[in-house]
């Protein structure tokens, strides 16, 4: 179960035993006899210490300097000191922004996580104890699916299918047909040259935004789409290890023409105030989505700790989720919302371990199943991982089901 405790501030999730569910009698090439189990690598959650740690005290909280977290990096050790006199350099407007944001929901964050860490920790979870042997040695599996994603566009793209079976006898186009684990039972698979695990029940299609005409064809209307987007930002455009996407180019997606009346509209968003602005102020309307609500998702540590400083002047232990309803038809909200269990609320956290792995995000199913019906269809854009019961896109939707992810049970 990966909710493992809520009040009326949020929820605690254990992200690594939601994924592991999925993947229990595993069948093999989609259609063999199944038995075997795997799970998730519990190194991928080893996150018992903050990336970088406080030396703030309840009388100083909040004037911690730059020069205290370099402090840290540096064993305690004062850093070197630089000749001269310093100069104090003045906030931007970006800056001031983040600041006056990050004052309104402080007390949300703090209080809010200590009593669900709290609770999770009564219950046995979250006691910060690793196990013998522990490293946080990872070597992620090198992903080249973008790469092809992009030699694929240079193919013509056959419109008569829209849909396809990986038990079926045909080959597989991943790269312009939506592809579907049609059991409900996870499958291990085949797909160019490498072998992936598919929860059951599962749909995914490999391409970029400019193909997203198939994800279109399926003729799916859905009823949740969850959105991480590429955020475009100074340091990913230094690195060159990870893409990125202009924030105009959002309005590109096809929103209007796979969204059901009243669909929730749920979009992952940098705590930079000029992409906050830019979903709040111009995408969501742009897509005919009202805005309803924001949470935030609060990384700790297995101890139960921020795993950064909450009031570190650079990045913060949180990110920001943007929640909306899809609006096309004025006339069709109120039989659409009787659908619905409970109302949207506002201002909720999403506590849990965070992944060591780069934009892996925890799932949002638990969480969201209140605020959609019951056989609700949902989607998750810019996806790299698949859901049991959902539909994944994006250029790497396959990247954390490679079966390198993952290790064999060998208690059964």
């Amino acid at each position: 179960m990966s909710v493992i405790a809520s009040d009326c501030r949020g929820w605690l999730l254990d992200s690594q035993s939601f994924i592991n569910v999925n993947y229990c009698n595993l069948a093999s090439d989609g259609c063999k006899q199944r038995g075997a189990t795997y799970r998730f690598k519990k190194e991928y959650f080893y996150i018992f210490k903050p990336y970088i740690t406080s030396k703030t005290t309840p009388e100083n909280v909040g004037t911690k300097t730059p020069e205290d977290d370099l402090r840290t990096l540096c064993g305690d050790k004062k850093p070197p000191q630089r000749k001269g006199r310093k100069r104090k350099r003045d906030l931007n407007q970006g800056e001031l922004d983040s600041q006056v944001y990050h004052e309104k929901i402080r007390q949300l964050v703090q209080e809010g996580t200590r009593s669900l860490v709290e609770v999770g920790q009564s219950l046995g979870y979250l006691t910060g104890s690793a196990p013998e042997g522990a490293t946080k040695t990872i070597t992620p599996q090198e992903c080249h699916l973008a790469a092809m994603c992009d030699m694929a566009k240079s193919l013509p793209v056959d419109g008569s299918v829209a849909l396809q079976s990986i038990c079926g006898d045909e080959a597989l186009d991943l790269f312009s047909r939506v592809t579907e684990n049609p059991f409900d039972h996870s499958c291990e698979v085949p797909l160019m040259g490498e072998r992936y695990l598919l929860p059951g029940r599962s749909r995914f299609l490999l391409s970029d935004i400019t193909r997203t005409q198939p994800l279109v064809n399926c003729g799916e209307k859905f009823d949740l789409i969850v959105l991480d987007p590429p955020w475009e930002n100074k340091s990913v455009k230094r690195s060159s290890r990870y893409s990125f996407l202009p924030s105009s180019q959002l309005k590109q997606l096809p929103i209007s023409l796979i969204s059901s009346p009243e669909c929730l509209v749920v979009t992952w968003v940098t705590n930079r105030p000029r992409h906050l602005r830019f979903v709040r102020e111009e995408l969501y309307p742009h897509w005919g989505v009202e805005l309803l609500a924001e949470w935030l998702w609060v990384k700790v540590t297995q101890a139960g700790e921020f795993v950064l400083p909450l009031d570190s002047p650079h990045k913060k232990p949180y990110e920001v989720l943007v929640l909306g309803r899809y609006r096309c038809d004025q006339n069709a909200t109120t039989s659409a919302l009787s659908q619905c269990e409970a109302p949207l609320p506002d201002q909720r956290l999403i506590v849990s371990v965070p992944s060591a792995l780069h934009s892996h995000k925890p799932s949002l199913s638990a969480v969201l199943k209140p605020y959609i019906r019951p056989d609700a269809k949902c989607l998750e854009m810019f996806a790299r991982s698949l859901h049991s019961g959902w539909t994944s896109w994006g250029n790497e939707a396959l990247k954390f089901q490679h079966i390198s992810y993952f290790t064999k049970d060998t208690t059964d």
